[in-house]
């Protein structure tokens, strides 16, 4: 043991002596550095940029997002966008006078911005100081990098999205613009997430087009002077146009996946009517779909039936504007025993563990699944539901499974125009009228417990737009609950106009 014990000691020697002999320095810093961590050495006041305060680092390396030709950047500035890592894509604005014209959107570039200096010009985070002898041309790429983004996130963290390419989904203008109206100057756009200021230069190449009421709207983000964060149209092919949405007569607002003891005709959803109805006139229905266990993509959609997918119509009563209503098993709050819904508004009473839906589904003890696969809630206009009707409203939540295919042909659960969906995708332009096509990929989450899920939201009867989107509101019940539970609170469903 001794012997080890020296010969130990012996070898730790060597190793710091060594150590001490070979005074290895480090790393050698890179020349390049990213624009996250550019704008990041940037500390509330003008800064001369050196390899000092840059880590070692004396250039940044990006692509070309503005475009001269349209004209809509303040003049003599070139917005570069950084690459990489998308999570962490940033952006910067160069000052460059009169050689701004020499760089079109995709050129790829290489910015030496040492004894430049990092400011805020009106408001915008930017470079200056550069001469064009630090800008070096690396080729040309075709494509720009958009992140799809909702207001309030937007609004909420500018310095993440400043002098990055963005797009604004499904969005109107406000107010509604009428004849003569143009992109020219401030508009304020509404998402339903959020309000946010486009702005177009007077001299913009389409500044006298006519202003649409609602578009998905792709563009710079650009902050003013008063440091807030605008949108800046880059191009006019870049504003997609959009037919405003149908106002439907009736939205989805909560429901109940997970009655106590056994769910077989006791869960149910909850819904609210826009309008005054009388549903032996105007017929509508409802479809729930639940995919445990998955199995082949649903080639009729909705009209999957089977296990997958469950029907009810709505063809008797009445209720009125601003009323919620249900549909569903019995009429119990909270499982067997609990408090009667029976003086509420029902549209359809089935017991659904025991009867087949209307025209397609069999009977099932888990109408709205609580766990696993995706599931959802659509809202049809009439009693014919097919491969090809589109719903009035949609809700997805839960999980996975095999409810989508590209094709040919495209097969799945057909969306509509929500707060959570959109038939054209906002960066392509390209139609998406299914689950899982494009951007249409948002879902809400299993409720906590045995719990009810209220959706909330602000929904505009007129517009048909939702000002205020929904989200899950998780509400614990009793045996004891009463209704108005469901239905009396500030932050539960509200409709205006």
């Amino acid at each position: 043991m001794k012997k080890i014990h020296l010969l130990m000691m012996i070898i730790a020697a060597a190793i710091i002596g060594g150590c001490k002999k070979d005074n290895y320095p480090g790393g050698v810093p890179g020349p390049t550095i990213a624009v996250l961590d550019l704008r990041a050495v940037y500390k509330g006041s003008d800064i001369t940029l050196n390899e000092e305060n840059m880590s070692g680092a004396k250039q940044f390396v990006g692509v070309v997002i503005s475009d001269p030709s349209s004209r809509n950047l303040a003049a003599g500035n070139v917005v570069v966008q950084n690459y990489g890592r998308n999570k962490l894509l940033r952006g910067i604005n160069l000052v460059l006078g009169a050689a701004a014209a020499n760089y079109a959107a995709g050129d790829s570039v290489q910015v030496i911005v040492t004894g430049s200096t990092l400011t805020r010009v009106n408001g915008t985070l930017s470079i200056t100081g550069l001469s064009e002898s630090a800008i070096t041309k690396l080729g040309k790429v075709n494509y720009s990098v958009v992140r799809a983004a909702n207001a309030a996130a937007i609004m909420a963290a500018p310095d993440t999205y400043e002098s990055t390419l963005i797009s604004i989904s499904n969005a109107i203008t406000e107010p509604e613009p009428v004849a003569g109206d143009t992109y020219a100057g401030n508009k304020m756009i509404n998402d339903g997430f959020g309000k946010m200021t486009m702005h177009t230069e007077a001299n913009a190449s389409f500044a006298g087009t006519e202003l649409p009421a609602s578009a998905n709207f792709i563009g710079i983000a650009v902050v003013g002077a008063d440091g807030k964060i605008q949108l800046w149209p880059r191009r006019i092919n870049e504003i997609r146009p959009l037919p405003l949405v149908k106002p439907s007569p009736i939205i989805i607002t909560g429901y109940l996946t997970n009655p106590p003891s056994n769910d077989n005709n006791y869960e149910y959803i909850q819904l609210k009517a826009t309008r005054d109805i009388d549903f032996a006139v105007n017929n509508f229905s409802l479809v729930t779909c639940n995919n445990a266990g998955s199995g082949p993509v649903p080639v009729n959609g909705w009209a999957i039936g089977d296990a997958r997918s469950y029907k009810f119509n709505i063809t008797s009563g009445t209720v009125k504007k601003g009323q919620y209503f249900y549909v569903g098993g019995f009429k119990n709050i909270f499982g067997a025993a609990s408090t009667d819904m029976g003086a509420s508004v029902w549209g359809n009473s089935t017991l659904y563990s025991n009867v087949n839906g209307a025209d397609f589904g069999t009977a099932t003890s888990n109408l709205l699944a609580n766990s696993g696969n995706i599931a959802g809630i659509a809202v049809f206009q009439g009693t014919t539901v097919n491969a090809s009707t589109v719903p009035l409203d949609v809700i997805m939540y839960g999980g996975a499974g095999n409810f989508y295919s590209a094709g040919p042909p495209e097969v799945g659960y057909r969306v509509t125009n929500n707060d959570y969906y959109g038939t054209i995708n906002p960066i392509t332009g390209a139609s998406q009228n299914f689950y899982g096509s494009g951007t249409n990929t948002q879902k809400l989450g299993y409720p906590a417990n045995e719990n009810f899920v209220q959706l909330g939201g602000v929904y505009d009867a007129v517009s048909g737009r939702w000002t205020t989107p929904r989200t899950l509101i998780s509400i614990p019940l009793t045996k004891t609950t009463p209704v108005t539970t469901l239905e009396v609170a500030d932050n539960f469903t509200k409709i205006v106009n």
